[in-house]
């Protein structure tokens, strides 16, 4: 099984379980993880922004234009941040460190 770690706005830190084949985002809600998604992971909002820890950026799949367009709209936007709906773990991600941004 894959961890992954996320970070809370006031700096702790969380270890989960992340299964292979999983997004961020459905990984934080089957762990209780503060991050909304209310588009159901669709693509079509912007609100389960994550800050990837710059470790790992470049580990990941280049954001598409879509993503990029929806990232614009997120709230406290850094040079490493994704939204968690288009992360998808793998065995190379074992480990991956995400933190959450302030909500305002």
């Amino acid at each position: 099984m894959t961890n992954m770690i996320f970070v809370e706005p006031d700096g702790t830190e969380r270890t989960v379980d992340a299964p292979v084949g999983l997004s961020v985002l459905e990984i934080a809600h089957k762990h209780g993880v503060d991050l909304e998604g209310a588009c159901e992971g669709s693509l079509a909002c912007a609100t389960c922004h994550v800050i990837v820890d710059p470790s790992w950026a470049p580990k990941l799949t280049p954001p598409t234009d879509d993503e990029e367009d929806m990232l614009d709209l997120a709230f406290g936007l850094e040079a490493t941040s994704r939204l968690g709906c288009q992360i998808i773990m793998t065995e190379a991600l074992d480990g991956l460190k995400v933190r959450l941004p302030r909500k305002s």
